[in-house]
């Protein structure tokens, strides 16, 4: 280990830190351990430990299905066959395109445990955008459930590959997957059957916009399933005993391996609502009896928002987990929903190091102590926003950040051990390499770039800053602002656009905003008709900006600062405005009463 890594982060030793704190991280390095010890054992061979312990526990809750261990494991093993039948064996990539339900946990589960690769597709695109996620994946065959199908029937002429499609439901007549699956035996799966895969390979293909550009499919090895599923199991405490609501997308990382994966683990039970509803979220916990959550910030302050029901105070949660709850929200949160413990924590799909808050310190992000920093190397550096890149001393060296100052954050790429330092990139080698930092600190080191802004505090805590780049995050979801140009170009009368993020007052992240050149042929409600055809809800942009021309840069590049400071208030821009009304399905003029209602918060956005 370099003096560089050793130094990277400086934090209290787990001697200073509480005593709940200190059982925690001790419990996480006894879980992780066992994963190099044991290279062949991958989760589903943790659920099938558990399938013998336990066998009637509830292991996976829908309301689609429900399986207990004994189930789950014999679905695997059906899975698994059914992959070797038709030839999906080590590095072979299936896309899933599925809603939340507890068999798409199944399936992935049984199709890596052979080697395949599962591509877990957002199941909100459509058309174009669909497409390229899936010809980035290069899947051989394609699992589509049926209430999705007309998404998938959309993209289908923009594809360039073709993989083999199978349809998910009982009701499918052409390609069935359940016909296919019911001559296959789901008796527990022999050694001489079942390939070596090992967690050194690739299990998931999951999806991430990175800073800039359109999704790009970050590849996560079994090691990261079970790293990130023990680290959760051990930070949060899990036992047989706990079951967590999951309401997250479980096609990323958080909602489909972090929290399903950590219960699995530890042999407790996952509920998995198909979406997020504010309505039903306390109905939900109380009525399935669940002890623990997984949260994003936005969630969070949904329910803040929200009237107050009776079973907001009548649950047994112990924790909630998760990532983006702002400082401002957390102790109102906490305190009205009685929830004991909070642990937020920091973390990317592609990334190669995690920030914990165990403490529970509000509105931080995590802070690590000393004796991690081997597996977490990482460290803030000055960033310039002219040229996008860190700054550099007279020696070529990026320089770091002292405490309070604002920084990119940035890991050392290594072999560290227990997989410490890893990056796995992307299918594309040219996205992996961009995301690459070299001669950072000494000749020859390379730094994981993530694209995060943020500061240490004087006691050790990081806080989040901001996204660097053109990606902006909106209802939880990262958004590429290039693509979201692409189609709003693509509309007939568009002649040129600008897209960026813009922060809301009572909203957590950036809503997108489009400043616009247009011709001959515009209209508004076609484009709003034309936005709604080409990207999922969270993409679409609120405000729109009308302008003569769009300011370049001396190389030619869009001037988005100058547009991003103006926002989108009428007293300051000039320019014709208008904010989408999802109520009366069009684009609406944006003037002085309205930038009020929304500022107070009495817009619906």
């Amino acid at each position: 280990m370099t003096a560089h890594a050793a130094t990277a982060i400086r934090s209290p030793d787990v001697a200073t830190a509480r005593p709940s704190a200190a059982k925690s991280w001790l419990s996480a390095i006894e879980i992780t351990a066992r994963i190099e010890r044991e290279p062949t054992r991958l989760l589903c061979d943790a659920v099938a430990d558990w399938a013998s312990r336990t066998p009637e526990a509830p292991a996976l809750l829908s309301d689609q299905e429900q399986y207990n261990y004994f189930e789950l494991a014999r679905q695997i093993d059906r899975y698994a066959r059914w992959a070797l039948a038709h030839g999906i064996g080590k590095g072979v990539t299936v896309a899933l395109l599925m809603p939340n339900r507890a068999d798409y946990l199944a399936i992935w589960l049984g199709i890596t445990k052979v080697g395949g690769v599962v591509a877990l597709l957002n199941a909100q695109l459509t058309g174009a955008s669909l497409a390229h996620c899936v010809d980035v994946a290069a899947p051989g065959h394609i699992i589509v459930a049926n209430e999705l199908g007309g998404a998938y029937d959309s993209a289908k002429p923009h594809l360039a590959s073709a993989p083999r499609l199978w349809r998910h439901g009982d009701d499918a007549t052409d390609f069935s997957l359940s016909a296919a699956l019911a001559a296959i035996t789901d008796s527990p799966m022999t050694a001489d059957e079942r390939p070596t895969v090992t967690i050194d390979d690739t299990a998931l293909l999951i999806y991430t916009s990175g800073t800039t550009g359109l999704p790009k499919a970050a590849r996560v090895s079994h090691r990261r399933v079970m790293s990130w599923a023990g680290w959760f199991a051990g930070l949060t405490g899990a036992t047989p005993e706990d079951r967590i609501y999951d309401s997250l997308p479980i096609y990323h990382s958080v909602g489909g391996v972090v929290a399903t994966g950590s219960l699995l683990m530890a042999g407790g039970s996952v509920v998995i609502a198909e979406k997020f509803s504010a309505r039903r979220f306390w109905d939900d916990i109380v009525r399935f009896d669940c002890t623990l959550f997984q949260y994003i910030g936005e969630l969070c302050r949904y329910l803040v928002q929200a009237p107050s029901v009776p079973n907001e105070t009548r649950h047994r949660l112990r924790l909630a987990c998760g990532n983006g709850l702002r400082g401002d929200v957390w102790e109102v949160f906490q305190a009205r929903f009685a929830i004991p413990r909070i642990l937020e924590f920091y973390a990317s799909t592609e990334g190669n190091f995690s920030l914990y808050n165990v403490e529970g310190e509000p509105g931080a992000i995590g802070r690590l102590p000393s004796f991690l920093a081997h597996r977490f190397p990482a460290a803030l550096v000055r960033f310039d926003f002219d040229t996008g890149l860190p700054v550099r001393d007279d020696q070529g060296r990026c320089i770091r950040c002292a405490r309070g100052e604002a920084g990119e954050a940035i890991g050392r790429i290594g072999e560290a051990e227990r997989g410490g330092g890893r990056f796995e990139g992307y299918t594309n080698d040219r996205d992996s390499e961009r995301k690459i930092l070299r001669d950072v600190f000494a000749p020859g080191d390379a730094w994981f770039r993530t694209g995060d802004l943020m500061l240490q505090d004087a006691k050790g805590f990081f806080r989040f800053v901001d996204r660097i780049g053109d990606t902006f995050r909106w209802k939880g979801e990262n958004v590429a602002a290039s693509e979201v140009a692409d189609a709003l170009t693509a509309c007939p009368g568009v002649i040129d656009a600008c897209v960026h993020g813009v922060s809301v007052p009572h909203h957590d992240g950036r809503a997108g905003m489009a400043a616009l050149v247009t011709g001959d042929g515009f209209d508004l409600a076609a484009l709003y008709r034309h936005l709604a055809e080409r990207l999922p809800t969270y993409a679409r942009p609120l405000f729109l900006r009308l302008r003569p021309a769009l300011d370049l840069t001396g190389t030619f590049k869009q001037a988005k600062q100058t547009l991003i400071g103006d926002g989108f208030d009428p007293r300051i821009v000039s320019d014709p405005l208008y904010v989408a009304d999802s109520a009366a399905g069009r684009y609406v003029v944006l003037d002085d009463d309205m930038f009020g209602r929304i500022a107070r918060g009495a817009f619906r956005l």
